[in-house]
């Protein structure tokens, strides 16, 4: 039998903390007509598919921090979770669909890449449900401790708000400062 396994990340174009990734192997009695897109659901809608997915499928997480996304670029930081995810995995999948147009580089596995597979492929849409609903508990209690950016709002990307309170609050250590425009600020 087949094990397939969907993968997406999320966070890239945060300007803030660590990207995220999802493995997930859904179960067959898993409803995939439910399964959508991260980007196209409420928050609360996807706080109820995360707990369906988890309580019904394999999953796993995978991160890359602030310090790797700075080190190696945000994309391999990104392929990197990936990569954690897979291998976090408790079964080994057969074949791995990865959202996007580029592929983690694991030895032994079946990678194959998807362009907006996370419209197109249940697995994948409930891969991006899952690391959304992560790392957005993540930064919300990151906001908490880091008061004035509201990054329970806007979860750490270059919105007006968050922008307007890096001139006034100035950077934290979860800014990646490699990123525009973080770079710029001095």
């Amino acid at each position: 039998m087949k094990i397939i396994a969907g993968v997406d990340e999320v966070g890239r174009g945060s300007l803030i903390g660590p990207v995220y990734a999802a493995a997930v192997i859904l179960n067959k009695s898993v409803n995939k007509k439910i399964l959508k897109d991260s980007k196209s659901l409420t928050k609360a809608k996807r706080e109820i598919l995360s707990k369906y997915i988890k309580e019904n499928s394999i999953w796993a997480i995978g991160k890359a921090s602030v310090k790797e996304i700075e080190k190696i670029n945000v994309l391999q930081a990104s392929l990197l979770a990936m990569k954690r995810a897979i291998k976090k995995l408790e079964k080994k999948p057969s074949l791995v669909l990865i959202d996007g147009n580029k592929l983690p580089e694991i030895k032994n596995y079946n990678l194959r890449s998807i362009v907006k597979g996370d419209q197109k492929v249940p697995s994948i849409s409930a891969a991006s449900i899952i690391a959304k609903v992560t790392r957005d508990k993540v930064i919300t209690t990151l906001g908490k401790k880091f008061k004035g950016y509201c990054w329970d709002q806007n979860y750490g990307y270059g919105t007006k708000q968050h922008l307007r309170a890096i001139k006034t609050l100035g950077i934290t250590n979860q800014h990646r400062k490699t990123f525009s425009p973080i770079n710029k600020i001095k």
